[in-house]
């Protein structure tokens, strides 16, 4: 088995604007991402996901320049199967040979960014190739799931302060969640802001049901120190992404101003990312994005840091559908994981471009059990909606 093709995409899909949401990002309008599409000479396809953009809106081109002029012609007549040596292949580039040989990293000057995301859109391909040529679903081929349901949490939240509460309901009501996640940071413009949409939240849903906050990397040290005094006493699950990703001493400082869990991660790539998160003991919760971190390899890699070190690890879903699925296949097999992130705000590239209903029951959400990463995609959607690099 060889791999035969490589096709990347931009796919841009138009949210309407019943459906959109403003928040720091401004207003969300279309959902993006670089989806790749890898046929073996016998006919199997693969299906990845790479991501460059904040949020769900942003620009693809030179990523998906990068995988189908760049990445896709190193992989052609290689065997799919070899999964971590076309990694360490792509993340060395050049130096791949005497990285193999001596036994450890020669990575490629440019080997964060969209380099990472490219892998990662590979990684994730190659994984559902293997696992739909053994006919078993990926989780078992990284050690099989630890559950056959996960809990969900709901990820949105970014009404005002008289509304979020309701619209907090509105999630429970849709899927019996009993955690959920709201947006704060600079779309609040001041701490002293965020804390009382966030304090109105809690007395809307209660003491029972887990809250979460994300500030999307928006706050000084100082304004996120400030929240977390505001914020103290409302009994918050976790606060995401504090400051931005490239502050982690200041992550730290922010960590151990307070005894509200941190978590971060959406924004870092590999497992040395994580490697000094978990040594600045900057982080509570580890969340690596399956489709910028690494893809599924580096994702398992950076579970198990994160067991190493007695973290939780919760990664990033707010993605198209061979990024979620991805992730569902890492937290049934990863050790440390205990959540799914489902998004609640607009999310066509799931929900529109694979033809599997994906929905969360009593706050739950179902593994996997197809072979590969499990879902079947709409190439006749895709097509319709895609841009080529």
């Amino acid at each position: 088995m060889r791999i035969k093709t490589v096709q990347a995409w931009w796919v841009r899909i138009p949210i309407e604007a019943a459906k959109q949401h403003r928040s720091d990002f401004g207003q969300v309008t279309s959902f993006d991402a670089a989806i790749l599409r890898l046929e073996t000479d016998d006919g199997l396809v693969g299906w990845g996901e790479g991501k460059n953009a904040a949020g769900s809106t942003g620009s693809y081109g030179a990523l998906v320049h990068m995988l189908n002029h760049e990445v896709g012609p190193q992989l052609i007549g290689r065997d799919p199967a070899d999964i971590g040596v076309i990694w360490e292949m792509l993340y060395n580039g050049v130096r791949h040979d005497s990285a193999a040989q001596n036994g450890h990293a020669m990575p490629q000057l440019a080997r964060r960014g969209i380099s990472v995301a490219a892998i990662s859109a590979v990684d994730i391909a190659l994984w559902d190739i293997l696992g739909k040529s053994l006919e078993v679903p990926v989780w078992r081929l990284l050690g099989g799931r630890k559950l056959d349901r996960m809990p969900a949490y709901a990820s949105g939240g970014w009404a005002s302060t008289e509304a979020i509460g309701d619209q907090l309901k509105s999630y429970i009501a849709k899927g019996g969640f009993k955690a959920l996640k709201m947006r704060i940071g600079a779309m609040d413009g001041t701490p002293h802001n965020s804390a009382a949409r966030v304090r109105a939240a809690r007395q809307a849903l209660g003491p029972e049901v887990d809250l979460m906050v994300d500030a999307h990397g928006t706050y000084t040290v100082a304004e996120a120190k400030r929240f977390i005094y505001l914020a103290g006493d409302l009994d918050l699950a976790w606060f995401e992404e504090p400051v931005i990703a490239d502050d982690k001493p200041g992550m730290a400082e922010v960590r151990a101003s307070g005894s509200i869990p941190i978590a971060t991660g959406e924004s870092e790539a590999t497992r040395y990312a994580f490697r000094d998160l978990a040594t600045l003991k900057a982080a509570d919760i580890f969340q690596p994005d399956p489709a910028f971190c690494g893809g599924i390899s580096e994702a398992m890699k950076i579970g198990t840091i994160a067991s190493a070190f007695n973290l939780r690890f919760a990664p990033h879903l707010w993605a198209g559908a061979p990024c979620f699925f991805a992730g569902l296949h890492v937290c049934a097999a990863s050790p440390a994981s205990f959540t799914v992130e489902y998004s609640l705000g607009a999310n066509p590239m799931i929900h529109d471009l694979i033809e599997e209903t994906v929905e969360a029951k009593d706050g739950m959400i179902a593994i996997p059990e197809k072979p590969g990463l499990g879902f079947t995609l709409s190439e006749r959607f895709l097509e319709a909606h895609a841009l080529r690099g």
